[in-house]
């Protein structure tokens, strides 16, 4: 009886595989990235290298490489006869290369094309010691850094040491402060700017237009940037499941349809300037299966500026920041709702996705804004002051009122001012760098020009890690869905945790001002088959045929069980190619499963929505011997005639 158990098992196992695997998504499989190394720095910050360049703008381009760009300044490190602004650092050696960004990239935009290019685009006129106009916009000594405001420079990231920047095609007309956001087709929008810099803008500079790369042809105006001067630089901008655009200027916010080029005014947003130079946080939300891949935009901190306010001629680095956070979720209503307060005000908060689904914020000062000058009141050069040193982490899952917690964590040593950055690594932690609230480098100020490169470490850090196997290295549009096994040891010896697994997708974005131009995280739908040596499969769905959800080109993904996730792969969503993404509706994913051991004493726990649990009960075997003799009256296994 043992026996015939034992292959009827067999039977029914080889063709329940059958069935439930043979809707895998084709394509490489990627190898899981194992464990991350532990660290001494758990819910903490340690010192891991430098920059060469201020971290003014980052972003992360391979799975070990970290792009930096700076404004052309006296940096120490030298490429090409002049200082440095750029450069690459290595997350597995913690050493950085020095790279030439050509043109002045001062306050530059950037963002990740549909084909896994960079760009960086815009910036500052050429310039001399201490930032002052060169006398010739076309280089020379002693910066060699020609004009940038027209620029579109361009990186594929690699592994190598080969890659630097090039220049594109210029851009139609002169941006300093652009914000750029990834369309649906891979190609990209450039918002906004000025044509000369300063504090904030002015109707004698003013830059309310958009264009695109690849070009489409002369700038359109935008009613939002010409109603909203003088705070209308880096306008906070997403795209959104219905494929227009978030806008968020000043105190006003629309829906933009690009193609239409009508905007759709919505509220005004609540309590305080978000935008540069009051510099907010801001972050879309998870799109998620059970909010129905809703976009929520959630904005913190900033500055209650009206916009008479925004001169020099008053103290500004004493002004008090914001605490506010608000939320608004666009395609549902027009109206921003008041959510959980900052435990204090802050300017220059980044909030960064973490992959188990918290949101991280650090960085800033609890008084006045972004931006740095040559008055009476400045902090040196700085309009802030009152560094904020202790990161706090935000959970949307935690009930109303408790949302924000700093229970562990632990601050960090160095001032992240005015030009600081943050980007989400593939392991979890979180790289945090720049700093620099002056007009050329300047390492004796209050607040000094800041080279020292930081990673903090999530509570998650030090955990075993799942490594799933099957990832598929490219993600379509709808289509077939995929297999990811995982292991007993990835389930932490509890085959019940798989129902509450989530697969992640992160695109970790473009870090500048406060800002990641691009970031956003999707958690793709899942089914679960848990099995009875306690592992497990999870069946998951491509992303929605709906390439607004979450744009083509690179992003990391994680398996996250626990609350704890894998180390991130490195997946290209969608084509690969800037072009109208195909699509195809999402092929229906298997029934969730669990099949108990052997010696269970009771029921497992059901999971949430479709799960079941099968083989319960001794009248089930009754029930599995007559599928597997169906089963094989089907397949016609010749053992068994």
């Amino acid at each position: 009886m043992p026996r015939a158990f034992a292959l009827v098992t067999s039977v029914v196992s080889l063709c329940f595989d059958l069935l439930i695997f043979s809707g895998r998504a084709s394509g490489v499989h990627l190898k899981p990235r194992g464990q991350s190394p532990q660290t001494d720095f758990l819910n903490n910050f340690e010192v891991v290298g430098n920059s060469y360049a201020s971290a003014q703008q980052v972003f992360l381009g391979t799975l070990d490489k970290v792009y930096i760009v700076d404004k052309t300044e006296n940096n120490p490190w030298q490429i090409n006869g002049h200082p440095a602004w750029a450069s690459e650092w290595s997350i597995s050696s913690r050493q950085t290369r020095v790279m030439d960004a050509i043109t002045n990239s001062f306050c530059a935009g950037g963002i990740v094309l549909g084909n896994g290019t960079w760009l960086n685009v815009g910036g500052n006129q050429a310039v001399t010691y201490g930032g002052a106009a060169a006398a010739s916009q076309a280089g020379g000594p002693p910066y060699d850094d020609p004009d940038g405001r027209q620029s579109i420079r361009l990186l594929n990231p690699c592994d190598d040491g080969s890659c630097d920047w090039i220049l594109g095609q210029p851009m139609t007309t002169p941006r300093w402060y652009p914000t750029l956001e990834t369309l649906e087709d891979g190609s990209a929008i450039i918002i906004g700017g000025c044509q000369s810099g300063g504090y904030v803008n002015d109707p004698s500079q003013d830059n309310p237009t958009y264009e695109f790369f690849p070009s489409r042809g002369q700038p359109i105006t935008s009613s939002i940037l010409q109603n909203t001067l003088p705070a209308n630089l880096y306008p906070l901008t997403w795209l959104l499941p219905s494929g227009k655009l978030f806008v968020q200027s000043n105190w006003n916010t629309v829906l933009l349809d690009y193609n239409q080029n009508l905007e759709t005014p919505l509220s005004d947003v609540p309590d305080a300037v978000r935008v540069y130079p009051a510099s907010g946080g801001s972050v879309m939300l998870p799109m998620t299966p059970a909010n129905n891949y809703t976009a929520s935009i959630m904005f913190c901190g900033g500055s209650n500026v009206t916009p008479d306010q925004w001169t020099e001629d008053w103290d500004i680095p004493h002004y008090p920041a914001s605490s506010s956070c608000v939320q608004i979720s666009p395609e549902v209503s027009s109206s921003y709702e008041e959510i959980d307060a900052l435990p204090e005000g802050r300017t220059m908060g980044n909030l960064i996705l973490l992959p188990d689904g918290r949101i991280l914020c650090l960085n800033g000062a609890k008084l006045g804004t972004a931006g740095y000058g040559n008055t009476t009141y400045t902090i040196g050069q700085s309009y802030a002051d009152k560094p904020i040193l202790s990161p706090v982490i935000y959970d949307p899952s935690a009930p109303a009122g408790s949302r924000w917690s700093r229970d562990g964590l632990n601050p960090s040593n160095i001032d992240r001012m005015y030009h600081s950055s943050a980007t989400l690594l593939p392991d979890g932690s979180v790289l945090v760098a720049g700093s620099n609230p002056n007009s050329d480098v300047n390492t004796s100020a209050t607040y000094p020009t800041e080279y020292r490169i930081e990673i903090f470490y999530p509570s998650y850090y030090n955990q075993r890690r799942p490594e799933p196997q099957g990832l598929p290295n490219r993600l379509t549009y709808g289509g077939p869905f995929f297999n990811v096994s995982l292991t007993t040891a990835d389930l932490f010896g509890n085959v019940d945790n798989i129902q509450t697994a989530k697969v992640v997708l992160l695109r970790t974005g473009f870090s500048t001002h406060t800002m990641n131009m691009g970031m956003r995280a999707v958690e793709l739908d899942c089914s679960f088959l848990g099995n009875p040596d306690g592992s497990g499969v999870l069946h998951v769905s491509q992303p929605p045929p709906n390439p607004a959800i979450v744009p083509p080109g690179p992003a990391l993904v994680f398996v996250v069980i626990n609350g704890v996730p894998s180390v991130g792969v490195q997946v290209m969503v969608g084509s690969g190619s800037i072009e109208q993404q195909p699509t195809t509706p999402n092929e229906p994913l298997p029934q969730s499963a669990i099949t108990p051991q052997q010696q269970s004493q009771g029921p497992s726990k059901k999971g949430p929505g479709a799960s079941v649990v099968l083989g319960q009960a001794n009248g089930n075997l009754v029930h599995w011997l007559k599928i597997a003799g169906a089963l094989m009256a089907v397949l016609v296994i010749p053992s068994f005639c």
